[in-house]
């Protein structure tokens, strides 16, 4: 509670001496079914013992901002990065409630999600100005050159969020790293499998890089 208010008094003078380089948002950002709630999951797991968000084959599962507070990892010589993880909806140009009723949601619940992946959608984009780094979640198995993915990135580019991409599902036969990282090379590229944990220590040092 004293922590709050003095972020409340030290937000009035232009000052805020807890948002150092020890302690940052990392936003996990993407399109839906990329994997960003595995490896939220994957993150909390390895770290905290404990999942994060609800994972579905259904798009849109997670349509709310989820944050854990706190998390603390290493990297292999030793040194600690403690950050807020924020998990994101989805983000999608188009949301069609159509698309819920073939997964065999009744009209009702499919419009219902709909509308709050919609909301959430917003919510992500509004949530970027409280970013310190970004990792974008894509699924490794999908043409990267996308209206979304563009969208996602300008976004990022415009906002100058340090940023690394997660191509994610590297466990999968029809996975193409090389097409991520060609498709944006300004990017550091890790291809990992959130599922399984393929490469996640590379992609650990790869957030100390990041942040640094």
């Amino acid at each position: 509670m004293v922590k709050s208010f003095f972020k409340k008094f030290f937000k009035k003078l232009n000052f805020n001496p807890f948002s150092n380089k020890n302690h940052v948002k990392l936003g996990l950002y993407g399109p839906p079914n990329g994997g960003k709630s595995t490896l939220a999951n994957r993150i909390c797991q390895d770290w905290l013992g404990e999942e994060m968000s609800t994972v579905s084959h259904i798009a849109h599962e997670t349509r709310e901002i989820v944050i854990k507070e706190q998390v603390t990892i290493k990297s292999k010589r030793g040194k600690e990065l403690t950050f807020s993880l924020v998990d994101t909806p989805g983000i999608a140009t188009k949301i069609d409630y159509e698309e819920f009723l073939k997964k065999g949601m009744n009209k009702n619940e499919a419009k219902k999600r709909a509308k709050e992946a919609t909301k959430g959608v917003i919510d992500a984009i509004k949530w970027l100005d409280n970013m310190d780094s970004v990792v974008v979640v894509l699924d490794a198995t999908i043409d990267p050159y996308s209206q979304v993915n563009i969208t996602i990135i300008g976004n990022l580019q415009a906002r100058n969020i340090p940023v690394i991409i997660a191509a994610n599902k590297v466990d999968l036969r029809k996975a193409d790293v090389d097409l991520i990282k060609a498709a944006f090379p300004q990017y550091p590229v890790i291809g990992i499998s959130a599922k399984y944990g393929k490469h996640v220590e590379d992609f650990y040092e790869q957030i100390f890089k990041l942040v640094k």
